[in-house]
């Protein structure tokens, strides 16, 4: 997959495409929704598919102290993207400038003039524009009077309600890894590089691949049943079946804010390896236990739970 940057103008071949407009965080059902409208419409008139989503978040421009909330790393969305059959990725960067952009200086100077667009496709509370004087009402309006299509997919609905990232952030703050998965079509997974830590789990009898959570959310704090896969080159993308803790340690002094997943029967070293890390099911919350030999037959239990939930997997 190409990987365009929002700065540039957009040149053959992949000028003259049907832009699918979005956030897309998450890349849930409801993206998914809309994106698969825009490939249908770019492979019925043999144009490129472009997929265009802002980073940094404009929530995180306009409020960039709020805690992390990210769903997805561009990579990620660079590879669901490309898995929904996309032919490439528009990033647009959201700064100062793009957010003092009007709605009209967006469907004319940036859709239409620096990216050629041929069309565009968005859900339907999609907005745009400084103050948001942008949406999908003023798309149609400017795409009758200046010769592209434009097409609203309506929100996709689960159990009476659309689906949307915010219900998918309030289930991983509750724990509920089904419902998000549900949402998602996949398990929420974090992608990162694995750290040197304190060593703490491997002197427990229980060594992990500590990991940096970045700009994600933070799901509930503790214990959950998770898969990694292996993504640096030679591993084959092996996955791996493991118990994993997140939050702050309460057992070890200071406190230090960590993703930490203990994989079952692996010993390989996986430091500065990269690593996908999905989160299954909630197994408890963190906990502060009185000595080490509690909290180590405490983890003995929950790696129990967890290959009994993982077992299918």
């Amino acid at each position: 997959m190409i990987r365009l940057n929002g700065h540039n103008r957009i040149a053959e071949p992949l000028r003259g495409g049907v832009i699918a407009l979005g956030n897309f965080d998450g890349f849930h059902a409801g993206h998914q929704a809309v994106v698969g409208r825009a490939v249908r419409h770019a492979r019925d008139e043999g144009r490129a598919c472009i997929v265009a989503t802002f980073d940094p978040h404009p929530v995180r421009f306009f409020k960039p102290g709020v805690p992390p909330f990210r769903l997805t790393t561009l990579d990620q969305r660079e590879e669901l993207f490309a898995a929904a059959g996309a032919d490439a990725m528009l990033v647009l960067p959201f700064d100062a400038a793009l957010a003092g952009t009007t709605a009209e200086d967006f469907i004319t100077g940036l859709l239409l003039d620096r990216y050629g667009a041929a069309g565009v496709v968005t859900g339907a509370d999609f907005v745009f524009g400084k103050g948001r004087g942008g949406n999908v009402v003023t798309l149609a309006d400017h795409a009758r009077r200046l010769g592209f299509f434009t097409e609203m997919v309506a929100p996709v609905d689960d159990a009476d309600e659309a689906i949307s990232s915010s219900r998918i952030r309030d289930a991983l703050h509750a724990g509920d890894c089904a419902a998000a998965a549900r949402l998602l079509t996949r398990p929420f997974t974090v992608r990162g590089t694995v750290q040197h830590g304190d060593k703490n789990g491997r002197l427990l009898g229980f060594p992990t691949a500590n990991i940096d959570m970045g700009n994600y959310l933070r799901p509930r704090y503790g214990i959950y049943a998770v898969t990694g896969r292996l993504l640096n080159e030679g591993s084959d993308g092996r996955v791996l079946k493991g118990a994993a803790n997140i939050g702050i340690r309460p057992s070890f002094d200071p406190p230090k804010e960590l993703l930490e997943p203990h994989f079952f029967d692996f010993a390989e070293d996986l430091y500065g390896q990269d690593i996908d890390v999905a989160f299954h099911a909630f197994i408890r919350p963190e906990a502060k236990f009185d000595g080490m030999d509690a909290l180590m037959a405490q983890i003995a239990a929950d790696c129990d739970e967890v290959k009994a939930l993982l077992a299918d997997i």
